[in-house]
């Protein structure tokens, strides 16, 4: 029987409260098969069901409860995570309960954890670029009810600034809602490579969450690591959890 052990995963490395606990997969450990090899956690991507069901058994062992999967759309809604029904429509959740366990799954979108400094209260957000864009960030914040100057980010995986390539109308819809993230583009042929790092920087910033943590891990530069649509197309999903005791 296969065991999964922390070196298989990434611990977060920010000043959070020791009551909140939060934990980055990477491909690494699991049962899937190429190419969703092997740790893949995504059941909507054409994996072998029981392959995905024995992989997050595996993740199990580390968690407090079952998370609290979302059907992720790439939108802004928020939900409260102690309080979901099934698999809703959503691209963050949040909670104030103990051992609720908030998910975002991601293979190169930009996975963002907050929590605040009482340790009361933690969210995971899935900041696609659609997402970011239109302020997933900022509803998260407005939703959780807590002071955002109490609270604390991290950023997980995801595809990097010399990767994510995009075009002229994605950069100029990141413009129009925030003309600070021009900073976060860099002409590439007639194309733009864009830093979706800088830009959750810039957002979250601007709503007084200044403790911002990790961004350096590019999912699309590092293929044993990390899963990446953008590299791969048919590939498999991590996720990024946090709850607290």
């Amino acid at each position: 029987m296969r065991t999964l052990g922390k070196a298989d995963f990434i611990i977060p490395d920010w000043p959070a409260p020791a009551n909140v606990k939060a934990i980055q997969t990477t491909r690494l450990g699991g049962y899937s098969a190429e190419p969703y090899d092997s740790f893949n956690l995504g059941s909507h991507v054409q994996d072998d069901a029981l392959s995905v069901a024995k992989n997050r058994q595996l993740l199990s062992d580390y968690l407090p409860s079952e998370p609290v999967w979302l059907n992720q759309v790439h939108g802004v809604d928020v939900i409260d995570a102690a309080k979901s029904m099934c698999v809703q429509d959503a691209d963050a959740s949040f909670t104030k309960n103990k051992n609720v366990v908030c998910v975002t799954m991601t293979a190169d979108c930009l996975p963002v954890l907050l929590c605040n400094k009482q340790g009361t209260a933690v969210a995971s957000i899935h900041a696609g670029w659609r997402s970011l864009c239109d302020g997933v960030i900022e509803e998260t914040i407005k939703t959780m009810g807590v002071k955002p100057e109490d609270l604390m980010a991290w950023l997980g995986p995801a595809i990097g600034p010399d990767a994510f390539e995009v075009g002229g109308e994605v950069r100029e819809a990141f413009i129009a809602k925030d003309n600070q993230a021009e900073q976060a583009f860099k002409a590439y042929g007639d194309k733009w490579l864009g830093n979706l790092y800088l830009i959750a920087k810039q957002r979250l910033n601007k709503q007084s969450v200044v403790e911002i943590y990790g961004g350096g891990e590019c999912t699309y530069s590092n293929p044993s690591k990390y899963f990446s649509f953008r590299r791969d197309g048919l590939t498999g999903r991590m996720v990024t959890m946090i709850w607290f005791e």
